[in-house]
């Protein structure tokens, strides 16, 4: 490659502004100062650098829609093709920049559209590593903007310097499938290394499965790169198209997949889009189904073990066999297991963490040179320990647990990202493997690489009574004691309530009875990867039962919907008659699937002034359609639910005996 990134004597550098004026000045053609264009956003996610609508596109048509999401004052400022009309080549953000989904559709948009270099305070880890692998430059010295406005080149060897040695070998090469090419084809498992100090659970688990290259070191140091092998490599249909196109644009056809029986591939995002507010009756419709065929013909083409979540008309006519549901909770329900190393193209991969296996999200270039090299990219990161302490209040649970940690000053200046959150504590040993999830799925949102606990009996009941496994935990599978730890944070969790997350980012955090304003709500949704479980839905019915037998239903003017995680929920619900309950309360029940939660299904709003409260992980802005989203714990829905407010299920219950 070039040895200087040259932008020209003019170049347009875009500065992702708060003001919505200076955002108009820029797509207008006026080339404003980074004073000008003050303050910068912070906190910008890839559902507004690609919103999920049009991540049917894998091509070279994502070019027309980098920031067509992005959002200040209330407003989408940046139009369909206007980055490329625009002809600007550099991109400037604030804090935390690219933080969300592990879409790599986002960078790849940026880079089509003509962005040669993103300039921020700070990047999210799959962001940064998503754009490494494609030859996006990314850089933290504003420094930069000045000199490129001034026309002058930047050397390759400045925009690298910092970084560690394997992203800098990586962008050097011009993206990963080159450099895998090059390097990784014949990659064997590493010596053992002898490094007589304590060490966590998640250093033993890839000490276990590190590869050797001729690039990595046998013993990566914090913030040192190398390639592990997964036990596990999985996809779903968001990125299957995008990695076949590119695997087969590159190194043609047929591809020789490696270990290809470790692969297992999902479709579990859009069984419902013909009923999704942001596709149905769009042009983007006949896209998505395009998409859905590509991951079709790529699993038959290779023989991969496929699961697909099915519609409601297929679900009605399905004898029982289907086996399906969201992608990272059919992890922890069939395949992960204590000790292993699981790859995922989803930022939410950390899930199975609560099963003691160390589990992170990949982009799609990461992933397809995983299909055929069997390497996994991994930057070895810090340990961070959370210590549960105390005892748990009757009615808080783990989804307050992690909204408190989000709200948290040094999780939301972005102390968390790319760490490892290792849950620990009285009070974790006493939750159950559904809560532990919890925790790790919402790692994610914590800005970590991972979330992981201990293995134990807890584990091992878990992998007996739900998956058959006769699991026996071996000894070296815990934390050594005087492991070494970033930092150690404690939660008080007795202090804990029931809390909400205001609309914009999961980091918006406060306890529900510190809401001073009275919140109506039009929108209640249960569901997810992070609220689809089976103790999940033990809490709406709870509370939905509660509510009957208080002669209570949900409103007429609020909408309520129950979304199964996977099918082997769905079925224990029906067992126990919890969906009979959840019909008479006035739910509509929906078919595993994502859903709503990555705005691909009812209960997304298709109005801006309509509020949701939900269960889910994330409400970035447009998330879950254009309305407002608010965060909650499984029982603060339901109870939402019926009170057609925000409110927690003791202050509900308190006002029933009030009555």
């Amino acid at each position: 490659m070039n040895d200087i990134l040259s932008l020209g004597p003019a170049p347009r550098i875009l500065f992702l502004s708060q003001d919505v004026p200076a955002m108009h000045e820029q797509l207008a053609g006026r080339q404003l100062t980074q004073a000008q264009a003050a303050p910068l956003r912070d906190d910008v996610s890839t559902d507004e650098i690609t919103p999920v609508r049009i991540m049917s596109h894998y091509d070279e048509q994502l070019a027309r829609y980098p920031y067509t999401g992005y959002t200040c004052e209330g407003e989408r400022p940046v139009a369909v093709g206007a980055v490329q009309a625009g002809g600007f080549q550099v991109t400037v953000g604030g804090r935390r920049y690219g933080k969300g989904s592990s879409r790599e559709h986002s960078p790849a948009a940026e880079k089509l559209a003509g962005i040669r270099l993103v300039i921020a305070e700070s990047f999210e880890r799959i962001y940064r590593q998503n754009a490494d692998n494609i030859g996006l430059f990314t850089s933290t010295d504003f420094g930069l903007v000045e000199r490129i406005q001034r026309g002058e080149a930047i050397p390759i060897e400045e925009l690298v310097a910092g970084r560690d040695a394997l992203a800098a070998a990586i962008l050097r090469a011009g993206g990963l499938l080159a450099f895998g090419q090059a390097h990784l084809r014949e990659a064997v498992p590493a010596s053992a290394a002898q490094d007589a100090r304590p060490l966590s659970l998640f250093e033993k688990i890839v000490q276990r499965h590190l590869l050797r290259t001729p690039v990595t070191s046998d013993a990566p140091q914090a913030g040192e790169g190398c390639f592990v092998r997964a036990d596990w490599r999985f996809i779903h249909e968001y990125y299957t198209g995008m990695a076949a196109h590119m695997l087969h644009a590159t190194l043609g056809r047929p591809l020789a997949l490696r270990d290809q029986d470790s692969i297992v591939v999902f479709e579990d995002h859009t069984s419902y889009m013909e009923e999704s507010p942001a596709h149905a009756g769009s042009p983007l419709l006949p896209n998505m189904h395009r998409m859905c065929e590509a991951q079709r013909d790529f699993v038959n083409a290779y023989g991969l073990r496929n699961h697909r979540t099915l519609t409601e008309d297929e679900a009605r006519a399905d004898d029982g066999g289907n086996v399906a549901g969201i992608s990272h909770a059919m992890m922890a329900e069939h395949y992960a297991l204590p000790g292993q190393l699981v790859a995922g193209t989803d930022s939410h991969t950390p899930h199975s963490g609560a099963l003691g296996c160390v589990a992170f999200g990949v982009g799609t270039t990461d992933m397809a040179n995983a299909f055929v090299t069997g390497a996994v990219r991994l930057t070895m990161p810090q340990v961070l320990r959370v210590e549960l302490d105390g005892v748990l209040p009757p009615g808080v649970a783990a989804k307050d647990i992690v909204l408190h940690l989000l709200q948290l000053p040094e999780v939301k200046a972005g102390g968390g990202v790319g760490k490892v959150f290792e849950f620990a504590g009285p009070v974790l040993r006493g939750l159950s493997t559904d809560e532990r999830a919890t925790l790790t799925n919402m790692t994610a949102e914590l800005g970590g690489l991972t979330g992981i606990v201990e293995p134990d009996a807890e584990t091992v009941r878990f992998l007996k009574e739900r998956r058959g496994v006769a699991f026996a935990l071996e000894p070296w599978m815990k934390s050594d004691a005087g492991a070494r730890y970033s930092e150690v944070v404690r939660v008080d969790c007795g202090a804990l309530s029931p809390m909400v997350a205001r609309p914009g980012d999961p980091g918006n955090g406060l306890p529900l009875d510190a809401l001073t304003e009275r919140v109506a709500i039009d929108i209640a949704y249960g569901g997810s990867c992070t609220a689809g479980k089976r103790e999940d839905f033990d809490q709406y019915h709870a509370v939905l039962a509660w509510g009957l037998s208080q002669g209570l239903k949900v409103p007429q003017h609020v909408q309520l919907f129950l979304q199964y995680g996977t099918t082997a929920v769905r079925d224990y619900c029906m067992e126990r008659g919890y969906d009979r309950t959840f019909a008479a309360a006035g739910a509509r029940i929906l078919q595993p699937s994502c859903g709503a939660c990555a705005n691909c299904g009812p209960g997304s709003s298709s109005e801006t002034g309509q509020v949701t409260v939900s269960a889910i992980n994330r409400n970035f802005p447009g998330r879950s359609g254009p309305g407002q989203v608010w965060l909650a714990s499984p029982a603060t829905v339901m109870a939402s639910a019926l009170a057609g407010e925000l409110v927690s299920f003791a202050t509900l219950r308190a006002r029933s005996d009030a009555r």
